[in-house]
C-alpha cells in the first residue's frame, strides 16, 4: 500500500516505516504530525485518486529529526569587467517516518 500526499508544497510516494526528507515543519522533534492532502492511494491494486484529494484520507508520520542539505554554491562573474559575486546556501530539511496510511473509505 501507497499513497501519494502533497507536504509542504511538494508531492511525495510514501509507504509504512518510510523515512523521507521534507522542507523544515514546524514541529518539534519526537511529535506526531498527521497531513490530510493526500492525491491518491493504491492498496494493492485498488487505486483511489482524489479530485483534488482524497476524502477522509490522511498520513500519520513521526518527526525524527531537523538537519541541513548539502550547501549549494552559487557564482556570478562578468567578464572583463572584474565583477565576481560568491554566494551560498543551504536548505533546511526533516525527516520524517511514515507510521500509517488511512485510506478514506
Amino acid at each position: 500500500m501507497y499513497a501519494i500526499v502533497n507536504i509542504a508544497g511538494q508531492q511525495f510516494k510514501v509507504e509504512k516505516d518510510n523515512k523521507i526528507f521534507v522542507h523544515r515543519l514546524d514541529a518539534v522533534e519526537g511529535t506526531k504530525v498527521q497531513f490530510d492532502e493526500v492525491l491518491l492511494i493504491d492498496n494493492n491494486g485498488s487505486v483511489t485518486v482524489g479530485q483534488p484529494s482524497v476524502a477522509g484520507a490522511s498520513i500519520k508520520a513521526q518527526v525524527l529529526s531537523h538537519v541541513k542539505g548539502d550547501k549549494v554554491l552559487i557564482f556570478k562573474k562578468k567578464r572583463r569587467k572584474g565583477y565576481q559575486k560568491m554566494n551560498g546556501h543551504r536548505q533546511s530539511f526533516t525527516q520524517i517516518m511514515v507510521e500509517d496510511i488511512i485510506s478514506g473509505k
